[in-house]
């Protein structure tokens, strides 16, 4: 991608739920199952407000019946994972820690976009050049469907079509999850397909951050009215969109993963055929919470980001836009999932020349030095990076440097945004492209082949030794600049 000017937002909502509550009677504190940090401070401060909970259990059938006996109001299950979700009060959430089979209690809670490209940086544009794959195509992401979890994504936008072609989104689906009573049922439907109604999720929750990423991802080429030609890292993949909206919450973003846990191998069923509309092999996930946190191996997040992985999938995370010194971790949490296939991404800055040898944006997350769990696995361009974008739309019109095209009527269509959000699509659509080129590898064999293979720009922190994986890394670049063409030498040599 080009890059022009800089620009940063950042957007925070709770997802509001409520119900009427119901009396439970005083149960013992005995063998009560843990809970989430967050929902431990909101029962410490004695809520009487009405909580959103996801309750843990062996199974789904045993989650089930612990909010059933505990009187909390079923909303929607994980199957795959063993969760309910539920809301009630706190006197009902802490009964229902008590019930057989409870193995954790997480609360919602809010998220926010990791707001603050180029494939010249990444070697991308050489790697579509010079390499094929086993049919003699250029590397361009042909045959994978990434997921982009995130605001929506504008499928008409130019950057998704080319001339008497459909749009690279090939299934757009508007997140509804806001519990809602009628008749006293719970309606948890929680996502709607609007392809063939307009193919627009981004102009209904009037966000503008997806389709930026998305574009990122997958745009194809492109030539502005100036002249200037832009793609995306990788212009041959195929979109999925899941808009959780402009406001997020926990409870949104993991129903959208649940959703790619449960169609990744056929995203747009009976509607498309698998050539037109492949399985989805990656996840991009541009967002979390402000300030970063500890990493929780028992949250809906983590079980749903490491089933993907068993079942082929990637899952894609930009560390933040937190900055700090080393003195602690600001890293996005599930990031910090030592899993192979779970990927944390800072933000580089070429400065705007393409070098390899820029620096690490000053808003990029860092970990804490010394606890090499916390770091960010690597590097990709995340400042000033041009993408598409509407005037319209709340986040694009943040960028400082509109530009209009390809077509005459298309005013300000493209613009620049700053963020590790901007970073981790770069890496999507860099695993589509080495998937491409060797569709046997698992999740954990393009993560060692992107990590292993990195560029080792000198800006920041020490590289120190990998303790875990070998090689070298550092708490604020990871092990460094991705390179495609590298990163996909080492997959074919195993």
């Amino acid at each position: 991608m080009t890059r022009l000017g800089r620009s940063a937002v950042t957007f925070a909502a709770a997802l509001a739920l409520a119900v009427a509550p119901l009396a439970i009677p005083a149960t013992s504190a005995a063998s009560q199952a843990p809970v989430s940090a967050y929902l431990a401070a909101q029962l410490e401060a004695g809520t009487a407000d009405l909580l959103p909970v996801f309750v843990h259990a062996d199974d789904v059938a045993a989650a089930k019946q612990a909010v059933s006996a505990s009187g909390l109001v079923l909303v929607s299950t994980w199957d795959r994972i063993g969760v309910a979700i539920a809301r009630g009060t706190a006197a009902q959430v802490e009964n229902v820690r008590t019930r057989p089979g409870v193995t954790y209690v997480e609360a919602d809670e809010p998220i926010a976009f990791t707001l603050e490209t180029s494939t010249v940086a990444t070697r991308g544009e050489e790697a579509r050049a010079t390499l094929v794959d086993g049919s003699g195509q250029p590397l361009d992401g042909r045959g994978i469907s990434v997921a982009v979890i995130d605001s929506g994504i504008d499928g008409k936008h130019p950057f998704f079509r080319v001339p008497a072609a459909p749009s690279a989104v090939r299934a757009n689906l508007k997140g509804v999850c806001v519990v809602t009573t009628a008749r006293n049922k719970i309606n948890d439907r929680c996502f709607v397909d609007v392809t063939n109604l307009g193919n627009d999720t981004d102009t209904l929750s009037a966000g503008g951050h997806g389709t930026h990423v998305a574009g990122i991802v997958a745009g194809r080429d492109v030539t502005l009215t100036n002249g200037r030609q832009l793609q995306g890292s990788a212009p041959g993949a195929m979109l999925i969109g899941l808009s959780v909206g402009q406001a997020l919450s926990i409870y949104g973003a993991d129903s959208a993963l649940n959703w790619v846990l449960e169609h990744h191998a056929d995203p747009c069923g009976s509607r498309l055929n698998l050539t037109l509309c492949p399985p989805i092999k990656v996840t991009n996930n541009s967002y979390g919470p402000v300030g970063g946190g500890q990493f929780n191996e028992n949250s809906a997040t983590v079980k749903l980001q490491r089933a993907l992985a068993a079942e082929g999938v990637l899952t894609v995370w930009a560390a933040g836009n937190d900055g700090g010194d080393g003195s602690t971790s600001l890293t996005n949490p599930p990031g910090q999932d030592p899993t192979g296939g779970i990927v944390s991404v800072a933000s580089y800055f070429d400065q705007n020349t393409g070098t390899r040898d820029g620096v690490v944006s000053d808003y990029s997350s860092r970990g804490q030095a010394g606890a090499q769990s916390t770091y960010p696995d690597l590097s990709a361009p995340g400042e000033e990076i041009e993408s598409s974008c509407r005037p319209y739309l709340v986040i694009c019109s943040s960028g400082l440097m509109p530009e209009n095209g390809p077509g005459r009527k298309d005013i300000g269509t493209f613009n620049t945004i700053s963020g590790t959000s901007m970073a981790a699509p770069h890496i999507a659509g860099i695993v589509a492209t080495l998937l491409q080129a060797d569709p046997a590898a698992t999740p954990a064999d393009v993560e060692d082949a992107l990590v292993q293979t990195a560029y080792q720009y000198a800006d920041g922190a020490a590289y120190e030794t990998d303790a875990a994986r070998g090689g070298v890394t550092s708490f604020d670049k990871g092990h460094g600049l991705v390179d495609v063409v590298a990163a996909v030498g080492r997959l074919r040599a195993g």
